[in-house]
């Protein structure tokens, strides 16, 4: 992409991203009326997600806020589940971090990590890599989260010094219940060890409540600078990964910007979707059990549409509604 270009797609997804938080004209989420009508809402929603999720056969998390309009459902929201590679939100965001800081550049080179061949006895705590390709760190943030490149992402994360890095910036944002304890490369390697369904492995985990707060530090301008919030949200709305998950549960051409996750027996879709008046909605789904993908896949579109309906619905009378976008 020519820097011209690029800048261009810059400018389109700060105007898509930031006009929520610019054109509010209503009090703050927390302090508007009609907590009983939003109540009364969120549970009606709770209800009909929590049907569908009774469905499956292993552990499953789903956290929803309206960012503009307040209202939230959790269902097993304090629960950790594993991240797979939803962390590379997580991971981009701090490499960003560190542009605003000036100790990083968006167009400063670095090699992918690739995984070296390991005996079985000869296996440490951390995968072994060897340097990769290299390419500029916008390019590798591309790769990590629109097409999931694992490579690309454990390039990302020695270049920001490391996954205490990354647990350094979460915690500075605030955001506590969510962590990263492996490389992607070292990730991958263990994948199948542990049973998500019997067995609560809080390594490299989150609960659903940990990556909405994420979700909403980023959306909110909380975490990154408003350039920085364009660059991840615009990345994230070209995730490649997932079309049957959250992506499948939308009406054709809603605004979206997402991860997903995948590993033995776990299946993970997170992100933020634009409401039809311009309200965002963020949304954590977390599923492990013996289906199979596809049948997660299933319920994860079935959620998210139950989400997306019911919070389309404006949460106050209509004259205290946020302005239209």
């Amino acid at each position: 992409m020519t820097s011209g270009r690029m800048r261009m797609s810059q400018w389109i997804a700060a105007a898509l991203w930031c006009a929520a938080s610019l054109l509010l004209v209503a009090a703050p989420a927390e302090a508007r009326p009609g907590s009983s009508l939003q109540s009364a809402r969120d549970a009606a929603i709770e209800q009909q997600v929590s049907s569908i999720v009774a469905q499956g056969r292993g552990r499953i998390g789903v956290a929803a806020v309206d960012l503009d309009g307040g209202g939230e459902i959790m269902i097993n929201g304090d629960m950790p589940f594993p991240m797979a590679s939803t962390a590379k939100i997580a991971v981009a965001a701090t490499y960003l971090s560190g542009v605003e800081q000036g100790r990083l550049r968006l167009d400063q080179p670095f090699p992918m990590m690739v995984p070296v061949a390991e005996s079985a006895d000869a296996r440490g705590a951390v995968a072994a890599v060897r340097p990769g390709m290299v390419m500029a760190a916008q390019s590798l943030m591309e790769l990590s989260i629109t097409r999931s490149d694992n490579h690309a992402t454990d390039g990302l994360i020695a270049a920001v010094g490391g996954i205490g890095a990354v647990n350094a910036w979460l915690s500075r944002i605030g955001v506590t219940g969510q962590h990263l304890d492996h490389t992607m490369a070292t990730l991958v390697r263990d994948d199948g060890r542990v049973n998500p369904v019997t067995t609560i492995d809080t390594r490299t985990s989150s609960s659903p409540r940990a990556m909405v707060s994420l979700l909403a530090a980023i959306d909110r301008g909380n975490a990154l600078s408003p350039e920085s919030r364009a660059v991840l949200l615009d990345t994230m709305t070209r995730t490649s990964t997932g079309r049957n998950r959250i992506r499948s549960g939308l009406p054709e051409g809603v605004v979206f910007a997402h991860k997903t996750g995948t590993l033995a027996g776990v299946t993970d879709d997170v992100g933020i979707v634009r409401l039809p008046d311009g309200r965002h909605l963020a949304i954590a789904i977390f599923v492990t059990g013996p289906e199979g993908h596809s049948t997660h896949a299933g319920m994860i579109a079935q959620i998210a549409r139950v989400l997306y309906d019911g919070y389309s619905q404006s949460p106050l009378p209509s004259g205290l509604e946020t302005a239209r976008r």
